[in-house]
């Protein structure tokens, strides 16, 4: 009898399935997706050690697609334009990780940019708070480019929220839109104003406003929304509020799915506050936390019924969990401190980020290793990429 395994415990290795139910598995297409959860600076950094472990195992060139919410899309964003860059070798392994991706992101998290922006845009009357934080990600990160700055393959999908169909709105360089108003193929939208609605924060950093009057939609065959307001002044928030792992635009198409959770699990609360703003955030907290259980259920579901192939870490797993003998060492105290960093776009010190990269690099290791290494390809890592902090 099959048993599936605690939704907080995706380490336990799947069991086996008869022939007659893996014959009724759908057709997928054959290839590897990776999703970047949300989780502000926090997740920013997981998912950089989590890249820099799949870039050292030589399969960052097999990924055909990266989707990302929230932080995730500020690393997904950054590694998608630093591409060309990367210079892959015959090992299959980017030379140009460390200072095409690493670099830059984290010289971002010495920076803060949430809270300047809820005060800047607040006083500015002719600006808002979502502009404030596209100027952040475009003088950091992005400057100017666009969607089209984005490579053709691996696709990469930053998923924000639309907040007035009530579905994901997806930004990639084929086209952005969601089902339910139909697509804007080929934009030039630029990334910073994309990677900001993914990571529009409700209620602070949320909603972010696009005019796209004049842009030609082409209407989906599913499209019940094909005009005016809904194609002509989009109103979205953060990716993370329709799904916070990522993983809609990937699960039904691709027969492999990697998922880096970088989000914090909501904290018991034994006396919640009453007033309406605290209570409303509180709320807020608690649909996030429902909505990320149930798509993990859906996830670690169809690992164990193997409908799909691939791994699952997160940034509050238990290494030793993995039954790795020579895994890194990670104590699960150290790391459960590292998983309580506030989702912020607050700047973190260097040792923190160097603790949070390591992790992520530690637990994905740990969780490819165990599930993902066909053929017994991945070797041990030689050790953390900040070796003098640990986690």
């Amino acid at each position: 009898m099959t048993t599936l395994p605690p939704a907080n415990d995706p380490s336990i290795p799947p069991p086996t399935q008869s022939g007659e139910a893996a014959a009724a598995k759908p057709a997928l297409e054959q290839g590897v997706a990776c999703c970047l959860s949300g989780g502000g600076y926090r997740a920013m950094l997981f998912h950089v050690g989590s890249l820099w472990r799949i870039n050292e195992a030589g399969l960052l060139p097999s990924l055909k697609c990266v989707s990302s919410v929230s932080g995730g899309s500020i690393t997904a964003a950054v590694l998608g334009v630093s591409w060309p860059d990367l210079h892959f070798g015959d090992d299959q392994v980017a030379q140009g990780f460390v200072s095409s991706v690493v670099a830059p992101l984290r010289a971002f998290a010495r920076h803060t940019i949430d809270w300047l922006a809820v005060v800047g845009g607040g006083l500015n009357p002719f600006g808002t708070i979502a502009e404030s934080i596209a100027a952040a990600y475009r003088k950091h990160l992005f400057g100017h480019k666009t969607l089209q700055d984005l490579p053709d393959s691996p696709v990469f999908v930053l998923n924000a929220t639309n907040v007035q169909t009530s579905a994901l709105w997806r930004f990639r360089k084929a086209y952005m839109g969601g089902y339910r108003t139909g697509l804007v193929h080929n934009p030039t939208l630029e990334l910073a104003v994309a990677v900001g609605a993914s990571s529009a924060f409700p209620p602070f950093l949320s909603p972010v406003h696009l005019d796209l009057a004049g842009q030609h939609f082409e209407p989906d065959k599913l499209a019940d929304l094909p005009y005016p307001p809904y194609t002509t002044k989009v109103v979205l928030s953060d990716g993370g509020v329709y799904d916070n792992l990522g993983l809609e635009p990937v699960f039904k198409h691709y027969d492999t799915v990697l998922v880096s959770d970088g989000g914090q699990k909501i904290a018991a609360e034994p006396d919640p506050a009453s007033d309406w703003a605290r209570h409303a955030y509180r709320i807020l907290d608690l649909v996030d936390n429902q909505v990320r259980s149930l798509r993990k259920r859906l996830l670690i579901g169809a690992y164990v019924d193997q409908s799909r192939k691939g791994a699952y870490w997160g940034i509050r797993t238990n290494i030793v969990n993995y039954q790795l003998k020579d895994a890194l060492s990670c104590p699960h105290d150290k790391t459960l401190q590292l998983a309580a960093v506030p989702t912020r776009l607050e700047a973190i010190p260097d040792d923190l980020q160097e603790r949070l990269i390591n992790w992520g690099y530690a637990v994905c290791d740990a969780a490819l290793r165990k599930h993902y290494n066909v053929g017994d390809k991945i070797a041990p890592p030689r050790g953390f990429p900040y070796p003098g902090r640990g986690v």
